[in-house]
């Protein structure tokens, strides 16, 4: 059963560094010919190791238009300003309708109850009642019984 699991390069790196701690502790009572044939060794393999790719950074310069110098095209001419403006007036057309309707509505309520006030017989007595704006707030239509 084959893993292609990626080894974790930074543990990999705590554990060669754990190992040569301790062998560095001891280096010091090494006898002579041992300290250079392991000093031969370190050289022939850091000579065969990969070098490490290098990185080159190439700057990259960019207009304030867009990638090339030449003609930006993002579409942001005449005709699609005036589109991606239009949301934005139907918005305010139909903010500007409701108003005017319910402002049509509101009128009509109150010249119903004028009508009705008018029509009905009412005591002068009654419009200086603290009770009847109570009354008047109230739906005195839906209360009212057809004779």
């Amino acid at each position: 059963m084959k893993t292609n699991a990626k080894p974790d390069m930074h543990r990999i790196d705590q554990v060669g560094r754990s190992i040569s701690r301790r062998l560095n502790e001891h280096a010091a009572d090494l006898p002579h010919d041992i300290t250079e044939r392991l000093r031969v060794a370190r050289m022939q393999a850091l000579a065969q190791r990969k070098p490490e790719p290098v990185r080159i950074f190439v700057p990259q310069l960019a207009s304030a238009g867009g990638l090339g110098m030449g003609h930006s095209d993002e579409g942001l001419d005449l005709w699609s300003r005036l589109a991606s403006a239009l949301p934005l007036i139907v918005f305010l057309f139909g903010l500007a309708t409701i108003h005017v309707f319910q402002n049509e509505h509101r009128a009509n309520e109150i010249a119903q109850l004028d009508t009705e006030l008018l029509i009905d017989d009412l005591p002068p007595a009654a419009y200086t009642d603290p009770g009847f704006l109570i009354f008047l707030k109230s739906n005195p239509l839906e209360s009212k019984v057809p004779d």
